[in-house]
């Protein structure tokens, strides 16, 4: 994959931790990924919030997590904040919901459809991934071209979440019906490697830093389209964008205070992890975390897991026209319409 420029805004920090690394590109093929400019802090102050109560904060396995490693360790003995590491956005859906969880990170479409599903009940706080999707192949499969797809069988994890959503839309847009191409889902990344390491498939889709393993294991496999380059060759609307940070309504209307003292330090956090003059030490982090399985992968996987920290008004004008591609191909995708501006959390 290509190794670019990686992505994290920084954002200056008075409030809490520190800054965060990040690694050296993947071996292998070249889809490249976007990214943008990243500002370091330097020093890393005492974590405090204004809150009795801990802040209960649940983050994800694979890219949506990353940006968090930092954070984590700098509050890992904080009396105000607890962590829990979930293996699927279902998971951190039902601690949101349950009230057992103040903040969590989720793909970005399913944030949609809990806002409409709970009627208001999370904010958008923070994009936190922009598109870390590739197609890889075994050998020689032949695919060059989305529409290189048609026909194929490709095993994939992401069913009912951006993953199927963005892999539908590029084929429609690259006129390639999507019930022409046998998609095989699965129920985790690890399923997917495995066909493709056993030789028992020949074309995948997956995320960093799943396909950074699947490279790193097996040198006949070949990144050969980066999602994010699809995107933006079919003009398609907004920024892809994957992953979020959410928080439940009733949390931010009664702690402002915890909801910017946790943005202050997860934008530090993020910036931290996307420096590579932090590569080894954000890696071993990311293991030590459960995030990524083994730090050797999330040095390599950093530099293009796209990581990113939008808020504000530039956080709604991406995701709004990102929205409005998965509207306009599947409604129920982000929970039949477009979140309204109460969606927003506003943080500069």
């Amino acid at each position: 994959m290509k190794r670019d420029r990686i992505l994290a805004l920084c954002l200056s920090l008075t409030l809490l931790a520190g800054c965060a690394p990040k690694p050296t590109p993947t071996p292998t093929p070249e889809p490249s990924v976007s990214a943008a400019p990243t500002a370091t802090p330097e020093s890393t102050p005492t974590p405090s919030l204004a809150q009795d109560e801990k802040v209960r904060v649940a983050m994800l396995k694979g890219p949506t997590g990353l940006g968090s490693c930092k954070l984590m360790e700098d509050w890992k003995d904080s009396a105000t904040m607890e962590f829990t590491v979930c293996a699927e956005p279902t998971e951190a859906v039902a601690l949101l919901t349950k009230g057992e969880a103040d903040i969590a990170a989720l793909p970005t479409n399913l944030a949609a459809t809990l806002y409409h599903k709970t009627d208001g009940g999370i904010r958008l706080l923070a994009l936190n991934t922009y598109g870390v999707l590739y197609i890889l192949e075994k050998g020689g499969a032949g695919i060059r071209t989305m529409a290189d797809l048609k026909g194929r069988t490709v095993h994939a994890y992401g069913q009912g979440a951006n993953p199927e959503f963005v892999l539908n839309y590029l084929l429609e847009a690259n006129d390639v019906a999507p019930d022409t191409v046998d998609v095989q889902w699965h129920a985790s990344t690890d399923e997917v490697t495995a066909l493709m390491a056993e030789g028992e498939a020949e074309v995948c889709m997956l995320p960093v830093p799943a396909a950074t393993g699947l490279l790193m294991k097996k040198d006949e496999v070949r990144a050969v389209l980066d999602l994010t380059e699809e995107w933006e060759k079919v003009g398609g609307s907004g920024v892809l964008t994957m992953g979020c940070v959410v928080a439940r309504t009733e949390f931010v209307q009664a702690n402002p205070e915890a909801v910017d003292a946790f943005l202050a330090g997860y934008g530090a956090s993020i910036a931290y992890m996307s420096d590579p003059d932090n590569g080894k030490e954000a890696a071993r982090l990311a293991e030590a975390w459960g995030i990524v399985p083994k730090a050797a992968v999330a040095e390599k996987a950093l530099p293009d897991a796209n990581l990113c920290f939008v808020t504000g008004d530039d956080m709604m004008a991406g995701i709004q026209g990102y929205y409005q591609v998965l509207a306009a191909a599947d409604p129920a995708s982000i929970g039949g319409s477009i979140p309204d501006g109460a969606f927003h959390y506003e943080y500069e």
